[in-house]
């Protein structure tokens, strides 16, 4: 007979991003609480840091880490793999099934909707990171992923959004929730917390994310070429992804190829030396983490005001500037450049606020009550 300890298995799809630093940070502390934790992921991506971040993973996975064939696209694979995870979460006797992510989401209710038409308890909760509500409602994409959302709803029994942006999204997106829902944002651990010291070589600007046009690497390039200063300003684009080769091509063309590097991807703590102020100019996010690692950090940011990022700066005197508007991105650079102990000064207040506000202790703890409140 179980203790009021849970068997949980977390399911989602790419082991990549925020999703998988969610789910790395969620489970270690459900595990250090004492519950049997268990993670189902795509058995496709299999490249070396991957395979680095899921071996880290597995040191506290009781009920073990688990690869199955998980498509990115719609299609047949998907049906596989939510019976894969349903076959799974009977085999370990699931308390709760936690999809993450659009593909993660819909294989764990499924999974869940499977195990309860057969008599199981398990409780299905979905988090949805994002992913499927940055199509356009009106595209063919988003109709399909909205309509799918809506079905799936029916067989969720608790919804927890990292932002209130997110919950809004939702909401206009999908319709009305039948089920339970709760905003619990992303927090981050005490180690991370630290005071910004740049490299003796470190560029006027660093950039952390995917290299993507989401991310509007090439309005920061834009604003580059604006800013007028009696030495040019360099830029250090740290990341990988599709159009990497598209934004080395707009650096040429600006003639920014002397001052701007491309490294490649790194994790952010490695990355933050390299610059002096993290610039991050996109045009659409959900609740990014590098936003609350840069604050953690303590080195001057410069965001966007898009989706959850007016959430993490609130209360403070940390100002974001619209998006899609090269030129009040390279006022903003140039003011941080230009008067550096303020920009550090503001950065440090803001470490004290996030501080205060996202821990991974206060959402694990969040989240379990959640859990708890929806079984009984």
């Amino acid at each position: 007979m179980k203790t009021n300890k849970l068997h949980i298995l977390h399911c989602l799809r790419a082991p990549v991003g925020g999703l998988f630093r969610h789910v790395r940070d969620l489970s270690a502390k459900q595990a250090a609480d004492g519950h049997q934790v268990g993670v189902i992921v795509d058995s496709l991506t299999n490249d070396s840091l991957t395979e680095g971040r899921l071996e880290a993973l597995s040191a506290h996975l009781t009920l073990g880490l688990h690869r199955r064939s998980m498509s990115r696209d719609i299609g047949w694979r998907d049906l596989t793999a939510a019976y894969a995870t349903a076959t799974l979460a009977k085999a370990l006797d699931i308390d709760v099934i936690h999809g993450h992510g659009a593909k993660g989401g819909a294989y764990g209710r499924l999974a869940a909707s499977r195990l309860k038409a057969n008599g199981s308890r398990v409780a299905s909760f979905y988090t949805p990171h994002g992913g499927s509500l940055h199509y356009a409602p009106t595209s063919l994409k988003g109709r399909i992923f909205m309509a799918l959302e809506r079905r799936l709803a029916r067989s969720t029994d608790g919804i927890i959004f990292e932002s209130a942006y997110s919950a809004d999204v939702f909401r206009r997106h999908v319709g009305s929730l039948t089920c339970s829902s709760l905003v619990i944002p992303n927090g981050l651990l005490s180690a991370e917390f630290s005071t910004h010291t740049p490299a003796q070589d470190a560029t006027d600007i660093v950039f952390i994310g995917e290299l993507r046009m989401l991310k509007g690497v090439d309005l920061l390039l834009e604003a580059m070429a604006r800013v007028t200063r009696p030495a040019p300003i360099t830029a250090t684009i740290v990341g990988d992804g599709p159009d990497a080769a598209l934004f080395r091509q707009t650096a040429a063309r600006l003639g920014l190829t002397e001052r701007v590097s491309f490294p490649g991807a790194m994790p952010a703590a490695r990355a933050f030396p390299l610059g002096r102020v993290l610039v991050m100019p996109s045009r659409a996010e959900s609740f990014p983490y590098i936003v609350l690692e840069a604050a953690a950090a303590g080195i001057p940011l410069i965001a966007t005001s898009v989706g959850g990022i007016p959430e993490i700066v609130g209360g403070t005197d940390t100002k974001l500037v619209p998006p899609e508007n090269v030129g009040a991105l390279a006022e903003a650079i140039e003011n941080a450049l230009d008067h550096p102990t303020e920009a550090i000064d503001r950065a440090a207040r803001l470490r004290l606020s996030v501080a205060a506000r996202f821990t991974v202790d206060q959402m694990s703890s969040a989240i379990a009550t959640f859990y708890s409140e929806i079984r009984h």
